[in-house]
């Protein structure tokens, strides 16, 4: 079974509807022997989600909390079929990770074609790291030109373990994916998408879905610290050393 060293999606009280401190996320991780936490909150465009500022000031995060590493980024809103994202791209450029998700408070689900371009877009987005739970039945898309496309812009495909609670029927589109992209090599990585901190460190359903297809360990970024500090390092090209 694989042993996760980095949760690459979590959110903390900044956001009006997650209810634990960076703190206590980083105690849990501890805890829970994870090397990595990312602090990732919903950018502004979200209701009840941190201003700009927020994003500006995260200099002063420390780069360790109780022996965890702390990468400072953002779970970027998509705006529209465009592409268009909830922070300018000179800050996005500043931040450690960048997701990039849609969430239908912001969005109205429209149309397979549209979703489909808005992900292409996204795709060919320098800024954007990680595809955010994009196996949501609500804005499903063509799913093998958007893989391949991730492939060819180096992307790193989520696999949410929230996704099944939160966004029923979930679970078949996630899988679908995850063939998709051990067929076309694409890397993922698991994640909690913690809202609380005792969900830190959970992956149970995500681990599920993926050793149920036999896929590679190899592309599991976040199975292995060396391999994940080094591939998120090259996509975001930011030194995660520092």
């Amino acid at each position: 079974m694989l042993s996760i060293v980095a949760d690459t999606h979590t959110h903390t009280i900044a956001c009006n509807h997650a209810f634990s401190t960076l703190l206590e996320n980083a105690v849990v991780a501890a805890k829970k022997g994870l090397k990595v936490i990312a602090l990732t909150e919903h950018g502004p465009g979200l209701s009840g989600s941190p201003s700009p500022l927020y994003f500006q000031n995260m200099r002063v995060i420390p780069r360790y909390l109780h022996g965890v590493m702390i990468l400072k980024g953002v779970e970027a809103n998509i705006l529209d079929y465009n592409g268009s994202l909830d922070l300018e791209d000179s800050l996005l450029s500043k931040l450690e990770l960048v997701i990039a998700s849609y969430h239908t408070p912001i969005m109205t689900p429209a149309t397979m074609l549209e979703h489909t371009n808005g992900w292409m877009r996204i795709a060919n987005n320098p800024h954007v790291d990680i595809i955010g739970h994009c196996g949501t039945p609500y804005f499903d898309f063509e799913y093998l030109p958007v893989i391949r496309e991730f492939a060819r812009t180096g992307k790193i495909v989520e696999i949410n373990n929230n996704s099944t609670k939160e966004r029923p029927g979930s679970d078949i589109p996630c899988r679908k994916i995850a063939e998709l992209c051990a067929e076309h090599n694409v890397p993922v990585v698991v994640s909690s998408d913690a809202h609380f901190c005792e969900d830190v460190g959970r992956f149970d359903i995500s681990l599920k879905i993926l050793r149920d297809i036999g896929f590679p360990n190899e592309l599991v970024l976040n199975a292995d610290y060396d391999r994940f500090i080094n591939a998120v390092s090259n996509v975001s090209g930011k030194n995660l050393t520092d």
